[in-house]
């Protein structure tokens, strides 16, 4: 995957980009929280055992018999998941051994084996649904991620994600959008302030918005207000932010904003991004381009488990 071009900056005085951004390198993802896949595998299996089990295995494999079964690409993409596929398969039996063949980050083609599992066959079926599941879904968030990576190739611009995800499941699929080479925007509503037209309607206007919300805010919490218009950019930089959404605006009107901050503040544009557009916005010379769709849209990755042997 090429490398991101990214905004000069004097490593003694990092701009408010690398604090609200940060990019892992391919295939050194932060790994999601051991208690957040444990909590999440043990959810989905019980709703997939219920108080029975799986009685369709039970009925038909004996108890004694072992097999090796590879986790298989249908189709072209890149990976995430692999930890939480393994805790699938150890939830339901801690004896199976779960082989990566592959790195998290790492593109792989339609028919590549990207992990292997040896053991007891009744376990290895049980956890089939849930581990391929999960790995799917992030697998397919971070393949979708790429594609969007890749059409903004040699400029500023960092895709980033947004809170649009799977009830439960947002460091899942927040780790899936760095898998696939984009940066996480604000975790939830707890690690930073975006102040959006609602805000400001209910606060009575923008400068009561930012004045309340300055004398909350530590030195480690960004401030960031949602704009539709180049007058109201105008507003926005005479009281003072960190950061300001564009939104829903037009390339030409971006590429103005982009002018009239400056370097001044962070520049992200939101709103109608898709990939048939996402080039043209990152053409613009904004800072971040937020995308719902990684989450919201990603198709899955088709996979398949083949028992082999």
């Amino acid at each position: 995957m090429p490398k991101q071009a990214k905004p000069p900056l004097d490593q003694n005085n990092k701009s408010a980009f690398d604090i609200m951004t940060s990019p892992p390198p391919p295939n050194h993802c932060a790994k999601i929280p051991t208690h957040l896949i444990e909590q999440a595998v043990t959810a989905a299996l019980a709703e997939d055992l219920g108080t029975v089990g799986d009685i369709t295995t039970t009925a038909t494999v004996p108890e004694s018999a072992k097999s090796k079964a590879n986790i298989v690409a249908r189709h072209d993409g890149v990976i995430s998941g692999l930890d939480v596929a393994a805790a699938a398969f150890h939830a339901v039996d801690a004896s199976l051994t779960f082989t990566a063949l592959t790195a998290d980050g790492n593109h792989v083609k339609s028919g590549a084996a990207i992990a292997s599992i040896q053991g007891k066959s009744r376990g290895i079926l049980t956890g089939e649904r849930v581990a391929l599941n999960f790995l799917g879904r992030m697998s397919g968030i971070a393949t979708l991620t790429a594609r969007y990576v890749a059409e903004t190739d040699g400029c500023r611009a960092q895709i980033i994600d947004t809170r649009k995800t799977t009830p439960g499941l947002r460091a899942f699929e927040k780790y899936a959008v760095r898998c696939g080479g984009g940066a996480n925007h604000r975790v939830g509503l707890y690690d930073a302030i975006l102040i959006k037209d609602n805000h400001i309607a209910a606060a009575g206007g923008l400068a009561q918005a930012l004045n309340a919300a300055r004398k909350v805010a530590g030195h480690m919490t960004k401030v960031e207000v949602e704009v539709d218009t180049l007058a109201q950019l105008d507003d926005v930089l005479a009281l003072g932010a960190d950061a300001v959404l564009l939104d829903n605006m037009s390339p030409t009107d971006l590429a103005k904003a982009v002018a009239t901050v400056d370097g001044r503040i962070i520049t992200e544009a939101s709103g109608g991004v898709s990939l048939d557009t996402v080039a043209a916005i990152a053409k613009t010379g904004v800072d971040l381009i937020s995308v719902g769709a990684l989450t919201h849209s990603a198709p899955v990755l088709d996979l398949g488990l083949d028992f082999v042997g």
